[in-house]
C-alpha cells in the first residue's frame, strides 16, 4: 500500500511539474503553424536544435544547426537583438532551447509547432 501511494506521488509530481513547463513555455515562446513561420523566419536566426546527423538527413532551407546539446557553449553565435526561430523533429527539444534563451535574455522567440516532421515546405539535404 505504501508503494501505491509513493507512486500516486511521483505520477502527481511528474504531472504537476510537466503543467508548470508547459504554462512557462506557452508565455516565453510563440508555437507557429507553418504559414506563420514561414512568413517571419526569413527575417530572423533560424535555428535547428537537432543533432549533426538529423541536420545532414534534411533541414529547412537556411537552417543553422545549433544543437540543444551544444547551446550553452555555442549561445554567443545567436544575436540577442534579432528574432529567433527555433525547430527540431517534434517541438519538444525547441520548446527547451526557448527556455533556456528565455533565461539568457532572448525574448523573441518562436517555434515550429509539429517540428520538422509536420514541415512541407522546401528543404535541403547534404
Amino acid at each position: 500500500m505504501e508503494t501505491l501511494y509513493f507512486l500516486l506521488i511521483m505520477l502527481g509530481g511528474f504531472i504537476t511539474y510537466s503543467i508548470i513547463t508547459w504554462l512557462y513555455q506557452k508565455r516565453i515562446v510563440k508555437t507557429l503553424k507553418e504559414e506563420q513561420f514561414k512568413e517571419g523566419y526569413r527575417k530572423a536566426q533560424l535555428i535547428d536544435v537537432r543533432e549533426p546527423n538529423e541536420f545532414e538527413n534534411g533541414h529547412i532551407l537556411g537552417a543553422r544547426n545549433i544543437p540543444l546539446s551544444q547551446m550553452k557553449t555555442r549561445i554567443k553565435e545567436l544575436r540577442p537583438d534579432k528574432p529567433v526561430y527555433l525547430y527540431c523533429q517534434s517541438g519538444l527539444r525547441s520548446g527547451r532551447a526557448a527556455q533556456f534563451l528565455s533565461r539568457k535574455g532572448y525574448k523573441d522567440l518562436s517555434h515550429l509547432q509539429g517540428g520538422f516532421k509536420k514541415w512541407e515546405g522546401k528543404i535541403k539535404t547534404k
